[in-house]
């Protein structure tokens, strides 16, 4: 990893993530008033209260629209990308905006540099729109968890299990703790069967699908991806901006410049340990 970026300590990441929702918006040759519904796809999130989305959607101005988060760690793009495609099918929307900004150098260990040099901040912005044609779809997907690293990567403080009251006595609760290997190890076991689940051959090839987006976790997780298909298929953006944690497979997906009728495997791990993937056509 040759570079990464960390917000300074007077950037806000509501107004990262909502600048990158403004681009998005105007790429998409759209006006906010065309939103249908806001999903927050953050991994660390703003505040506990009031939900990020709320949050992203008051910058915007917006009033009358449903905005809510969806939490699934490292995969929550994954998993709000999903739920915009469900809500797209049943006609309840038609546009959708999905925000991933992550500030996760905030929360970092530096006594554990394994994770604290990898992390990086990020913000990306996504529209999701009824698609143009029958062939613009998800033609596969699949979501699993692994209790097994229940543990394995967490901040166990900021929620309600830790009293904030007694936080100087335990500050490293309140930080990024993460067991690389472990992770990796599970992955390893783990991940190949729940690629069949979603395809059958999907661990060992990425036929009929021309590139590959992965969370980008580690220098050993992609080399673990490229094992699977082969880094000619796979966009890495690893080396120049870290793992930027929910925000890391949209950056990667804005890299790849997808075309119409190309198709795209959208796959990765999240802490829990969560497991998704998206063959999606464009």
């Amino acid at each position: 990893m040759k570079t990464r970026r960390w917000l300074s300590k007077d950037e806000d990441p509501l107004r990262q993530g909502v600048s990158a929702a403004q681009k998005a918006i105007e790429a998409a040759k759209l006006s906010v008033t065309d939103i249908d519904l806001v999903l927050n796809a953050s991994g660390t999130p703003m505040q506990a209260i009031p939900d990020g989305g709320a949050l992203i959607a008051a910058e915007l101005g917006m009033r009358g629209k449903f905005a809510f988060s969806v939490h699934a760690t490292c995969i929550s793009f994954l998993v709000a990308f999903q739920q915009a495609a469900l809500y797209l099918d049943s006609g309840r929307a038609e546009h959708i905006l999905i925000v991933s900004t992550e500030a996760g150098s905030r929360g970092l260990n530096f006594n554990q540099p394994e994770s604290a040099l990898l992390i990086g901040d990020a913000a990306v912005a996504v529209v999701v729109s009824k698609p143009v044609n029958e062939d613009q779809r998800i033609v596969a997907s699949g979501f699993s968890t692994d209790i097994h690293g229940i543990h394995d990567a967490e901040i166990r403080g900021f929620g309600s299990r830790l009293r904030v009251d007694n936080a100087a006595d335990h500050l490293d609760d309140f930080k990024f703790d993460m067991q690389g290997l472990k992770l990796l190890r599970g992955a390893i076991s783990w991940f190949p069967p729940f690629l069949e689940s979603v395809r059958p051959g999907l661990s060992t090839s990425a036929e009929g699908v021309d590139r590959v987006i992965p969370h980008q976790t580690s220098k050993a997780g992609m080399e673990m991806m490229a094992r699977f298909w082969g880094w000619e298929k796979m966009v890495v953006t690893l080396g120049d901006v870290g793992n930027t944690i929910a925000a890391s497979i949209p950056l990667a997906l804005h890299r790849a410049g997808m075309e119409q009728g190309e198709t795209a495997l959208l796959v990765g791990t999240g802490s829990g340990t969560h497991y998704g993937a998206l063959i999606v056509q464009w």
